[in-house]
């Protein structure tokens, strides 16, 4: 059967819209029977990057959401996105770019493309802008395509694929490429995470496509939101699983705000499992009012 993940990236604590995310994941995947699978997003050099992962990782084990094989890091797998990337280079399906993030907000875009879309500044450029000495990005060529994705929760979501990065300026993979490579290499079958990434979703079907890999099934779960209606973050207050209460009490929360167990109910995830009906989860997002 082909696998399911989480995969966080070691940037701070799991707050809980992480860890109801991780629980929804897991559910998906071994109610299909299929594997577990975790990977560390962890491109960008951040500090205590080893801790912050080894933190995440503890409060995944704490709630009970066991994973199997070794857990895989992307920043090991640098060679593997760079040859990904070398192939769409050598098919003549990229070009270099110079544009800072707020040129790109000030220049005016393709009326059909959302909000934020590169407006293809550097497309015809054969070289840098005078007197830019940065290094560029590199981009894909993908001229604003409309693509179509099929996700379980939303069912046909159209986005328009515009040219964006494949590498950045100081030489990472960026996520839209590195996440498809990581996935098809580990034989993801369906991939469950927030509904704030859906957007960029055709993004990754598309480039998957030129590289010939078949994408997975996807299922964009709703978010947690704090009580000011943004989606939850640390700002919010006691969020982590260190501040809601004890493992079981987390657990009992999470199972509640997917209607998987009365109020207080103290649960495992092998009782989750056995009522785990992906068809009744609850559409609409959970807002959370943290104490303290």
């Amino acid at each position: 059967m082909p696998d399911g993940r989480f995969a966080p990236s070691p940037t701070g604590r799991l707050h809980l819209g992480n860890l109801r995310t991780a629980l929804l994941a897991w559910l998906f995947a071994r109610s299909s029977g299929s594997r577990f699978l975790v990977r560390s997003e962890d491109l960008d050099p951040i500090p205590e990057r080893d801790a912050l992962e080894a933190q995440q990782l503890a409060d995944l084990d704490a709630l009970g959401l066991e994973w199997d094989g070794d857990v895989v890091r992307q920043s090991e797998r640098r060679g593997r996105h760079d040859a990904a990337i070398d192939r769409l280079v050598a098919a003549g399906l990229t070009y270099p770019c110079w544009c800072t993030r707020r040129e790109i907000l000030e220049a005016p875009s393709a009326p059909h493309a959302p909000p934020g879309a590169y407006p293809g500044t550097c497309r015809q450029r054969t070289g840098p802008p005078r007197g830019v000495e940065r290094p560029p990005a590199l981009r894909l060529r993908a001229g604003d395509v409309a693509v179509t994705v099929h996700d379980r929760l939303h069912g046909r979501f159209e986005g328009i694929v515009d040219d964006f990065v494949l590498r950045r300026g100081d030489g990472t993979p960026a996520y839209n490429l590195a996440v498809v490579v990581d996935d098809a290499d580990q034989g993801i079958g369906e991939v469950v995470r927030g509904d704030d990434l859906l957007a960029s979703t055709p993004r990754q079907v598309f480039v998957a496509g030129l590289l010939g890999i078949e994408p997975p099934g996807y299922a964009h779960v709703p978010l947690v939101l704090g009580p000011d209606g943004e989606r939850l973050a640390k700002r919010h207050g006691a969020v982590t699983l260190a501040d809601a209460g004890s493992p079981a009490d987390v657990l009992s929360l999470l199972a509640g705000s997917l209607d998987l167990a009365r109020p207080g109910e103290a649960v495992t995830p092998a009782v989750l499992l056995d009522r785990f009906d992906p068809d009744r989860l609850p559409r609409q997002p959970w807002v959370f009012s943290p104490r303290g």
